[in-house]
């Protein structure tokens, strides 16, 4: 799949990715990935369930892949840190 079917979560309000979820499915794609990284990834799950109850009850869930990503130190001599990851795939 290519990255232009994915939907990155950020922080903006989730009717904005709902709708990018939406926009997608209607352009005639078949599967659409969501993906999160930290604190977003509770706001991931709620534009996954707002496009499935609300918008497309037909849609499923294909696979869902957590991870985590080591991210570089913020300042000389500090410790990498460690980000949690989701990506969601959503298929019709």
């Amino acid at each position: 799949m290519s990255e232009s079917n994915a939907v990155l979560i950020g922080r903006k309000p989730v009717m904005n990715y709902v709708l990018a979820c939406i926009t997608l499915f209607h352009g005639g794609t078949k599967e659409v990935n969501v993906k999160a990284r930290g604190r977003a990834i509770s706001r991931a799950v709620d534009v996954v369930e707002v496009v499935r109850r609300r918008f497309l009850p037909d849609l499923k869930i294909k696979t869902v892949d957590i991870g985590t990503q080591q991210m570089p130190p913020r300042e000389e001599g500090g410790s990498p840190s460690n980000v949690s990851t989701i990506e969601i795939t959503l298929a019709q």
